[in-house]
């Protein structure tokens, strides 16, 4: 009798533990305070501990989510609006820092309509679409495979907000921002596993751990399980993290490489161009009196046309002769297509010692909505026209060719400009096509010192973790930095001011696992999911053709 009683108690007290979050303020409150600081780890690396842990108060309303039978869809969907909404208004606080974008031209009003339509607008917009994940978990995790194994939960909630991360690669409106692996920079040997399946395999730990523990604390029949299993996963990860970060070497001769980091604020006036120059001109013969054989400039160093620009383009190519360097530099370009249209270009250009230009030319890939072309401009216009006052450029930019690397006499260069860097695409083609040493210009000018600017940086370690490459960085007003492959930062200079890094790289030909399989992982557990969410789909078509055939 006395078993029979402690197991009716066990049962009751999973039943009734957190029956406090049937109620929504308390579902709604425990979401936001997951979101919240699960965002703040994202926003600063100094939480990178607190990452594995921060999601468990969302992990409990998760978790009930999926025993609560009576639950439609459409709320299924409110709380994951309400979670990510939450969470991407952490992540894009930044904007604030901007006010009031002198850069633009806009008014006072003007300027803070963008502002306001940067933190909650574009914050609500990324919801929009990651919130349907939610609905997805309300459908698989009632499934009959994920009802017999209910451990499969947290992994499964994992896969979806995977696939939430993924699919911010698509479209002008995913901006994918605010992945959870740049909270771990703090933390790198928790990073370096990335080499084998990207950095979405680095969310899928931090949300399963989340999630497992969370399970710990909602479901004592579990609790063990659930706390051997996410401990296990904490353990793999640092060990082979730890392994992979100590155990990698440089082979090949050194490469002096350097970066320069003007802080010219107001390099879009026209009057500030003999300053540009002169900056720019004093960095390079510096660093190339201390042994640099490549001068890295930032995004738009020079930001003309350099093709109707013959005098500013002579200024690089006299002072590469001059140094004995090359100089890998961002300006524009215009080009007429074979289709008889003028497209216009944001791109590095690579001089060579002898001052001649060489023949291949990176375009920016991943144009930058709002600033580098206007999505919807008709329609934006009409419904919010200080949107489309924002861009600098007069005309849309068009996007350029990934993988288009640059072939030197000491290796091959992977060029990415600013917004490029924080997809991994752009730099997995640049491996995959052979880059040896990847090419970051950015201008974060505007970013000033907020979070943003360290944000952007941290991504820029990933790419290198990913694809096994030094990455040498170039900001106008920072960070910039020279990275190893395992996400060290060999040198840097702080934001907002100028001065230049210059250190000692190594052109690498190996290959990381995801250089060669790309994210096989995520379309792994696209198709997992897939399986779960149709089988429910069946299942409940099923149901209801059952129940009409059953109807008098």
């Amino acid at each position: 009798m006395t078993d029979i009683h402690s197991e009716l108690l066990k049962k009751f007290e999973e039943k009734d533990r957190f029956s406090f979050l049937r109620l929504k303020r308390f579902r709604i409150l425990f979401l936001v305070i997951g979101a919240v600081l699960m965002a703040l780890c994202t926003v600063t690396s100094d939480l990178s501990s607190f990452e594995w842990f921060f999601m468990i108060p969302a992990g409990l309303v998760i978790l009930r989510l999926a025993d609560d039978a009576s639950m439609r869809l459409r709320t299924y969907y409110a709380y994951g609006l309400i979670y990510f909404w939450a969470f991407y208004i952490v992540i894009f606080h930044w904007f604030a820092s901007m006010y009031p974008l002198s850069f633009t031209g806009l008014s006072k009003v003007g300027a803070a309509a963008v502002i306001f339509a940067g933190i909650f607008g574009l914050s609500l917009l990324q919801a929009f679409f990651s919130a349907w994940i939610f609905v997805l978990y309300g459908l698989a995790s009632r499934a009959k495979l994920a009802q017999r194994i209910p451990f499969l939960r947290p992994f499964l909630f994992a896969a979806l907000y995977v696939i939430a991360e993924w699919f911010q690669n698509f479209g002008w409106w995913g901006v994918p921002w605010g992945r959870l692996p740049i909270g771990q920079s703090g933390m790198l040997w928790m990073l370096q596993t990335a080499e084998w399946f990207g950095s979405y395999w680095i969310t899928f730990l931090l949300v399963s751990v989340n999630l497992c523990f969370a399970y710990a604390i909602f479901n004592i029949t579990l609790r063990r399980l659930s706390i051997l299993t996410a401990s296990g996963i904490l353990l793999f990860n640092t060990t082979c993290g730890a392994v992979l970060y100590y155990a990698d070497r440089d082979t090949g001769e050194p490469f002096r490489v350097a970066a320069i980091q003007g802080n010219i604020t107001n390099k879009w006036d026209r009057d500030t161009l003999e300053t540009t120059k002169e900056v720019y001109r004093i960095y390079t013969l510096v660093a190339a009196e201390d042994g640099a054989d490549l001068v890295i400039w930032p995004e738009t160093a020079l930001p003309y046309d350099l093709t109707l620009s013959p005098t500013v383009m002579k200024f690089v190519c006299e002072l590469a002769e001059e140094s004995g360097t090359m100089i890998l530099f961002g300006g524009f370009r215009s080009v007429t297509l074979e289709t008889g249209e003028d497209a216009d270009y944001n791109s590095l250009f690579l001089v060579l010692p002898d001052g001649t230009v060489h023949d291949t030319v990176y375009d920016k890939h991943q144009l930058v909505p709002f600033g580098e072309f206007i999505p919807m401009k008709e329609i934006l216009t009409t419904i919010y026209p200080p949107l489309t006052e924002v861009a600098m450029l007069e005309e849309d930019l068009s996007r350029g060719e990934i993988g288009r690397n640059i072939e030197t006499a000491y290796g091959t260069l992977g060029g990415m400009i600013c917004f490029d860097s924080i997809y991994e695409r752009v730099a997995l083609a640049a491996v995959q096509n052979g880059a040896e040493l990847l090419c970051l210009s950015s201008n974060d000018a505007w970013f000033l010192d907020s979070a943003a600017i360290y944000m952007h940086h941290n991504q820029a370690k990933l790419r290198a973790i990913e694809t096994g490459r030094y990455l040498v960085r170039s900001g106008n007003s920072g960070i910039t930095s020279v990275i190893t492959p395992n996400g060290e930062v060999l040198t840097e200079i702080e934001p907002l001011i100028d001065g230049y890094v210059v250190s000692e790289v190594y052109f690498r030909s190996g290959r990381t696992l995801y250089s060669y399989i790309g994210n096989s992982f995520v379309y792994l557990l696209i198709g997992g999911v897939s399986v779960l969410t149709l089988e429910r789909i069946y299942e409940l078509i099923s149901d209801r053709i059952r129940k009409k055939g059953n109807a008098p």
